[in-house]
């Protein structure tokens, strides 16, 4: 049942439009599928036509199993709603660029901000810890290895790297009016007060955020939803109090033309649920870059021992090149170039972790099956797949011996290690099915 003050709310926004809004409220509600770079693999049953404003998403049927597959768990593609990939498509990073996501759990727009430029540093911060290691899970499941992920809050991020980023998006908690089709239940927790008290925390998130933003930089704003004084009016309240700031206008395909630096997502005059999105651009030049003190996040690197040791497993295990240029959490780590000093925060991964120690032994991590190319390899068939994701032993006759990617439809689901035939299963215990 709509509340009644939201409906009125909707009627006061959109006059005669309101009767179109409240009908396409009563139809099913949009999925969609984000396809992840340098994971080829067929679509899923139920994937319909491109979403027009981000390349490599496609509609979802409502009734298709995608987030049951084999390829899911490969990290073959995350499962978004269309109108949440619209704050990544405008912010659009660059190569070379620093990132932040401020809120980024469960990290759909954080994991399609690497995707879109994966030689730029995208660093996702959440700060719930719950949230923030699902977080890490997705973006450890989708081999994003130009990623970091914390767990801190946007003011201590402000205090420690002033005007550090190059791009930063604050999709900020909100009162959830977008999400009454897609998520029902979100309206019993829906109170008049909800848009202001949501209203309050945001102008927090966004002082801290335009702190952290360099001169010339950009900053993307989000919600879902459809309250002015949580979109419009707190674009407006922001760049009163920050002359520095000015809103930038964009267009997406699909979507037309932003007005002073604003776009609304309505679910009747687009196939997406109710989003709000703007662009503003941080005035000047930026700074010289300063040599940064403290390489690598401050993280210590690995002695001479312990990386020829790990060079040399490395060099045998993968097609392609992996640098464990730095220890964290009792392992060996890629971290990405130009991390900014991590130290005193609250980190769960520094980039990509490439090795675990199990006792003395240096192992290859499962984020590393999930981003780089094995020398082995062995492709699954469906109920193989099925067997290797529960954590059996596997016989594979014909195999060669060694670390060996395991594989369904060409995407890797972990590591498994071959002996005589029998592939042992290195699935993670707390991921099996």
């Amino acid at each position: 049942m709509i509340p009644a003050e939201f409906e009125a709310s909707i009627r006061e926004l959109l006059g005669e439009e309101a009767g179109l809004f409240f009908e396409a409220m009563g139809r099913e509600p949009v999925r969609g599928l984000r396809l992840t770079p340098g994971k080829a693999a067929p679509l899923p049953e139920g994937a319909g036509s491109p979403v027009p404003w981000y390349p490599g998403m496609y509609y979802l049927s409502m009734d298709s199993d995608a987030g049951k597959t084999p390829l899911h768990e490969a990290g073959a593609y995350y499962l978004q709603e269309p109108s949440a990939a619209v704050p990544p498509a405008v912010l659009v990073p660059q190569p070379g660029e620093r990132v932040l996501d401020l809120c980024a759990a469960p990290g759909g727009k954080a994991t399609a901000l690497a995707a879109l430029a994966p030689e730029a540093l995208v660093i996702a911060n959440e700060i719930v810890a719950d949230r923030s290691r699902i977080l890490s899970s997705n973006v450890e499941r989708l081999g994003c290895a130009n990623m970091a992920v914390l767990n801190e809050s946007p003011d201590r991020l402000a205090r420690q790297w002033p005007e550090l980023f190059d791009a930063v998006l604050v999709d900020a908690p909100c009162s959830g009016e977008g999400m009454f089709r897609r998520h029902p239940e979100t309206i019993a927790e829906w109170t008049p007060d909800s848009p202001l008290s949501c209203a309050r925390r945001q102008k927090a998130i966004l002082e801290s955020a335009a702190q952290l933003v360099r001169p010339g930089g950009r900053l993307c704003y989000s919600t879902c939803t459809f309250d002015r004084r949580e979109n419009e009016g707190q674009i407006a309240d922001f760049l009163a109090a920050h002359p520095d700031f000015t809103a930038a206008d964009f267009s997406l395909p699909g979507l037309g033309d932003s007005q002073d630096g604003c776009l609304r997502l309505w679910p009747h005059r687009c196939a997406g649920e109710g989003h709000f999105v703007a662009l503003l651009h941080k005035a000047g030049d930026p700074a010289p870059e300063r040599r940064d003190p403290s390489p690598l996040g401050g993280l210590p690197a690995p002695d001479r021992g312990t990386r020829q040791e790990a060079e040399k497993l490395l060099s045998a295990l993968l097609d392609e090149p992996a640098h464990a240029n730095a220890e964290f959490m009792n392992g060996l780590w890629q971290v990405p170039a130009r991390m900014p000093d991590l130290k005193g925060l609250r980190v769960l991964r520094p980039g990509l972790r490439l090795l675990h120690r199990q006792n003395r032994l240096l192992l290859p991590d499962h984020a590393l099956s999930h981003a780089l190319r094995a020398r082995l390899r062995v492709e699954l068939d469906e109920e193989q797949c099925r067997r290797y994701l529960h954590g059996e032993t596997l016989e594979l006759p014909g195999q060669e011996d060694g670390w060996t990617q395991v594989m369904s439809c060409g995407v890797a689901l972990g590591w498994g290690k071959m002996t005589q035939g029998t592939l042992k299963n290195h699935y993670p215990k707390g991921l099996r099915k």
